[in-house]
């Protein structure tokens, strides 16, 4: 499982409860500047949030979250903000059309930080987490489909194709067929008895991640449809930001990271030479230059202090004056 940040006081406009990961390389890659309009599309506790606005005085932030404890969490935020600051509640996938609604547009920069967040894997009553027991729930928005829902309404076949798809665990067909097995003696509806069904099939090295850290995370995936929300968030991007605008996005995870390293390579026209036996066909013009060639991580520093970091990585990319490809 994965988290944005860790314990801080520091930071403008009052304290924080936690410091997402990578904060210097997405300041630096994000180039904040001095009247610059920029989104968050993940705003959690604020941390990038407070950091735009610290960067340049004059600077302003739409942020958007879907998760209704993050909005009302940011209230104070909003209030020092002297008006520079809007919070909505919404999800971002849909951040073209929310900065629109809320004047700000175009966008000079975005910033996408991908995953469940410090607060909801430490809340036990959000179920994103085994490390302590608490209802098996997983809804960001705390509406709709739980992840109880799924692993005892979906057939086994199914929830081993998604358990494999989305935490890329390989015994992901033993962990279904034990699911179904338990689910029939009773409903299956805390972390800890699913995290310990789990850890009945799928065995662990001292020292390994949890057993029940793949099956957990597909779940929550599939609930929230993240890698969905990533791939809209992407396009929205693309058609929000200025030329010159920047895109910063922080993964967790190899699924993440694949999307958003194929639309870079994709949409900055970096990606793979046609077949010389294929019609030829015009190369669509690229809608984004390279900032990072390489995925920036964090440092020994900061995985020491946050051992959340371990996993993330920043890619970052520049819009050029290129129409937006596709678009609603």
């Amino acid at each position: 499982m994965t988290g944005r940040g860790d314990r801080v006081t520091d930071a403008a406009g009052g304290p924080a409860r936690h410091v997402p990961v990578l904060l210097r390389g997405v300041l630096e890659t994000l180039a904040v500047k001095s009247g610059g309009v920029y989104c968050d599309g993940t705003f959690g506790a604020g941390g990038y949030t407070r950091a735009i606005l610290a960067a340049a005085p004059d600077a302003r932030v739409v942020a958007i979250d879907r998760d209704p404890a993050a909005i009302a969490g940011g209230a104070s935020l909003v209030a020092a903000s002297g008006g520079r600051l809007t919070l909505v509640a919404g999800r971002f996938g849909d951040l073209d059309a929310i900065a629109a609604e809320a004047g700000f547009f175009p966008l000079d920069g975005v910033v996408l930080d991908i995953g469940v967040s410090s607060m909801q894997l430490d809340e036990a009553q959000r179920g994103f987490s085994f490390r302590q027991d608490g209802p098996l729930d997983m809804r960001m928005e705390q509406a709709g489909e739980s992840a109880a829902d799924i692993v005892n309404g979906m057939a086994e076949g199914p929830l081993a194709d998604l358990i494999y798809a989305y935490g890329e665990e390989r015994r992901s067909r033993a962990v279904a067929r034990a699911i179904v097995a338990a689910r029939k003696e009773a409903r299956i509806e805390t972390t800890k008895r699913l995290a310990d069904i789990v850890a009945s099939v799928v065995r662990s090295a001292p020292g390994d991640i949890h057993p029940a850290t793949r099956t957990f995370q597909a779940l929550r995936i599939a609930v929230n449809d993240e890698l969905g929300e990533l791939e809209r968030a992407l396009e929205a991007a693309e058609r929000a930001l200025t030329p010159g605008g920047r895109l910063v996005v922080v993964t967790f995870h190899s699924l993440e990271d694949r999307i958003v390293k194929q639309f870079l390579q994709e949409r900055s026209g970096r990606d793979a030479a046609p077949s010389r036996h294929a019609p030829a066909q015009a190369r669509a013009e690229a809608t984004f230059a390279p900032v990072t060639r390489k995925p920036l991580v964090a440092d020994y520093a900061e995985t020491a202090a946050n051992p959340r970091a371990r996993s993330a990585k920043l890619r970052a990319a520049e819009r050029t004056a290129a129409p937006a490809r596709g678009g609603r």
